[in-house]
């Protein structure tokens, strides 16, 4: 009986080491795949925030982390610096708005220095599906009118939902929701207004990681 439970218990072992072995060749193997597939999903993101036209240089080369309150919450998010010969021009950042009607809403926005909007995009939400989602570019065009407005000032008064008094429409029975994306990219694009030419202290995305 021990004997054949010592079987039993080399089987298992020598299974189990084979499922690893093949595991692991597997992840080497689908590794780049995916990882070049995510780095291309999110060159379609910058694209559409950041006209192509406006920068020569690899965005996905130039990503720091930065935090600050005005990003929506004091966590590291990436920011991806558009250069004309050198020169920065433009920046796009991830930002969250926390003030959501189901939670957080993940911004990418694209602005120049100036504080002109350049593009904006949800890049996730729970909002609630045939009211809130609506700030999705496959649900509706909303998010595109953020596209070549300007924030004159943190004390911006246009730049609310017409229920408040400001320029941007909100949806049938969801003012919460558009609201908290208009107040969200009026934050992060003061923060790049306010962002200094040299960035260069801070971290890359590559030379460490953040949760």
């Amino acid at each position: 009986m021990l004997t054949i439970m010592r079987k039993h218990g080399m089987t298992l072992a020598i299974f189990a080491a084979l499922c690893t072995a093949l595991t692991a060749a597997v992840h080497a193997l689908t590794e780049p795949t995916i990882n070049q597939q995510a780095a291309m999903q999110q060159q379609q993101l910058l694209d559409q925030v950041i006209p192509a036209t406006l920068h020569d240089n690899d965005m996905l080369k130039e990503c720091y982390w930065v935090a600050d309150a005005a990003l929506g919450n004091d966590h590291p998010h990436r920011l991806y610096l558009a250069r004309s010969q050198g020169r920065p021009v433009a920046a796009a950042v991830e930002s969250t708005a926390p003030d959501g009607y189901s939670g957080s809403i993940q911004l990418l926005v694209g602005a120049d220095f100036a504080g002109n909007v350049l593009g904006t995009r949800v890049t996730e939400h729970h909002e609630t599906p045939g009211l809130g989602d609506k700030i999705e570019l496959r649900i509706s065009n909303w998010i595109t009118y953020f596209t070549g407005k300007r924030v004159a000032s943190d004390h911006d008064t246009t730049w609310a939902v017409k229920k408040d008094g400001g320029q941007f429409d909100q949806f049938t029975g969801a003012t919460i929701t558009p609201r908290a994306v208009v107040n969200g990219v009026k934050r992060t694009v003061n923060y790049l207004k306010n962002l200094p030419e040299d960035i260069s202290h801070l971290p890359q995305c590559g030379e460490q990681h953040h949760e």
